[in-house]
């Protein structure tokens, strides 16, 4: 069974970490990921936006996946964490993605729950958060 992080080490994570790969992420105001997206540049994280649809979103050029997240970074940059608003259903191949590009950290927000994927990304060395919002996680931290 999954168990996430100690919150010691998820303060780490959120104090260390700078750049952020949103997967998920919905050009629409009035969803979730888009005001938790919003909220999480205002702490002064950037964004990277990882939708099929492309474009940009709150000042960031969109990628269609993870593949493409190099063409978002700028010289030097590197994705601390991917966060996850897809279904649960999606994760694995996510995982698989985060495993192939050596992603270090994996968040699966509120409602996002794949022990089988959660545990595949533990086993293979990646920090992994789940069934928890980076936002709030974050803004307890004052």
């Amino acid at each position: 069974m999954f168990v996430n992080p100690p919150t010691g080490k998820i303060t780490a994570l959120l104090h260390a970490a700078h750049v952020i790969a949103i997967v998920g992420l919905s050009p629409d105001p009035g969803r979730p990921s888009h005001r938790v997206a919003q909220s999480l540049q205002r702490f002064g994280y950037r964004i990277i936006p990882v939708t099929p649809a492309g474009g940009t979103i709150l000042g960031e050029r969109a990628v269609p996946d993870l593949d493409h997240l190099s063409d978002a970074l700028q010289p030097g940059e590197h994705v601390d964490v991917v966060d996850v608003f897809r279904r649960p259903e999606h994760v694995g191949a996510i995982v698989d993605d985060c495993i192939r590009l050596g992603i270090p950290a994996l968040w699966l927000q509120d409602g996002v729950v794949n022990e089988e994927a959660a545990g595949k990304a533990v086993r293979a060395g990646i920090f992994t958060v789940m069934n928890r919002c980076m936002f709030r996680d974050r803004a307890a931290l004052g």
